[in-house]
């Protein structure tokens, strides 16, 4: 969340060990830039019935008078899940360092038909323009993937609405949901209390280890959400997402200061367990990303966050203009370092008439790169960059936003002054490269 100029990230938080086990909390970090981080002291760990068996994700939301409270999953003494809430002690603290768990907890519990270990990580609530906070809970409700929703004229007492806001079939569990609206003709992000004729919603939800999304319309009065493409989330291949790879259990917050909505989600690991074991650590978060409507209405955009680039090292950036690469060909992009890097690039394909035709079953770009590697030769590309990076994680944004793709890679032949970056064409046709910029990128502040 943001809060009084602090941007907050809580985080689930293993103190004991790099593996997830049964004792999760609430870790707290802070920053003014969403770049440089200050470690604070855990926010929520388990102490009371309804928690004690482990604190599970939740989400913060602004109160009237400003005031922040988290809602949060806490796996109580009989491994039920319910939710509780948490207050600030003591508003005057800048960080918010101290949080007080309310003495009503747990304020929901699993209704009929979800079982107790399937109902989790509650929304930021809404409010409407009756005055009722609403908030969603992901589960599994009778076989199917659900937002349940909860209603709330003080935020302690909650009242079960009998339709979820959202459901899906052939889904499984619905974890990390998220429900919020954008804009439709501005890049600018908006709370999640607004209302009006210009906006969208965006409905989110994490399952079979993918974050996915569809965009529709909300009928506050009959509390259903509709999405625009009639499909929804379904979990196939067709399905929005926002990343293509390694990317899960994300979260939206509205940045009130700069007007915009962020997007953070969480890389897990791609190895081994005992590799995280060993290494002591497991999992990260992705760069911030600020998250808009595309101009079709039928998709979302998503760009690093601005202040990321005040991380670009100007003594060691590189550029190249109108460099054309020919056929079955690489060049190395240097004067950088490679293992820390931010590269923009572009391609301009000359004879755009000979590429070859698209094949309507590669609907699934994970399915046809699995099956056709950057060695495949055709006409036209593969072209791209051959990343070749002693840190673990590349996170690619296709088409200005248009395309995520986040990967974890564990090269154990490198280091630190071996690591390449190149720019490849794999194709029998020449492939242009109008403008590319790399910077190499100096290390995050934290403590």
């Amino acid at each position: 969340m943001y809060y009084n100029r602090v941007y907050h990230l809580f985080y689930q938080y293993n103190p004991y060990g790099s593996i997830f086990n049964k004792t999760i909390i609430w870790g707290h970090s802070v920053s003014r830039d969403l770049v440089n981080w200050i470690h604070l002291k855990n926010a929520i760990i388990p102490t009371n019935p309804f928690d004690i068996n482990s604190c599970w994700s939740g989400s913060t939301t602004i109160l009237p008078e400003n005031k922040p409270v988290i809602l949060y999953t806490g796996i109580d003494a009989n491994n039920q899940q319910v939710q509780n809430l948490a207050m600030p002690k003591n508003l005057s603290d800048p960080f918010l360092q101290e949080w007080v768990k309310y003495s009503g907890n747990p304020i929901m519990t699993p209704p009929h038909g979800v079982k107790p270990d399937n109902f989790r990580d509650p929304t930021t609530a809404w409010k409407g323009k009756d005055g009722i906070w609403r908030v969603a809970i992901g589960g599994l409700w009778n076989d199917l993937g659900v937002a349940i929703l909860y209603r709330s004229k003080d935020f302690v007492r909650w009242s079960l609405q009998r339709d979820p806001l959202y459901f899906g079939e052939n889904t499984g569990v619905w974890e990390c949901p998220d429900f919020y609206p954008v804009f439709v003709n501005d890049r600018n992000g908006v709370q999640n209390s607004a209302n009006g004729m210009n906006l969208k919603y965006v409905m989110k939800a994490s399952f079979k280890g993918n974050d996915y999304y569809t965009i529709g319309r909300y009928d506050a009065d009959k509390e259903k959400f509709t999405p625009d493409d009639k499909e929804g989330l379904t979990g196939s291949s067709s399905d929005l997402r926002y990343d293509y790879g390694k990317f899960y259990a994300s979260k939206t917050f509205f940045d009130s200061e700069k007007k915009r909505r962020i997007l953070w989600g969480w890389i897990n690991e791609g190895d081994r367990s005992t590799d995280d074991i060993e290494k002591g650590w497991a999992g990260i978060q992705s760069i911030p990303r600020q998250v808009y409507l595309s101009i079709t209405r039928k998709q979302l955009i998503q760009w690093p966050v601005k202040e990321t680039e005040q991380l670009r090292d100007k003594k060691h950036h590189v550029t190249y203009s109108s460099k054309k690469l020919k056929g079955e060909s690489l060049f190395e992009v240097s004067g950088i370092t490679a293992s820390q890097v931010d590269i923009e690039v572009s391609f301009m394909l000359p004879k755009l008439e000979e590429v070859e035709v698209l094949n309507p079953n590669w609907n699934d770009p994970q399915l046809v790169c699995s099956g056709k590697t950057a060695t495949v030769s055709g006409r036209v590309g593969p072209f791209g960059l051959l990343l070749m990076i002693d840190h673990s994680v590349i996170e690619s944004f296709g088409a200005k936003g248009r395309a995520c793709i986040t990967a974890r890679v564990y090269p154990q032949f490198l280091v630190h002054k071996e690591a390449h970056i190149y720019v490849f064409n794999n194709g029998s046709l020449d492939v242009v490269i109008p403008r590319l910029n790399a910077w190499s990128m100096k290390k995050a502040k934290g403590n």
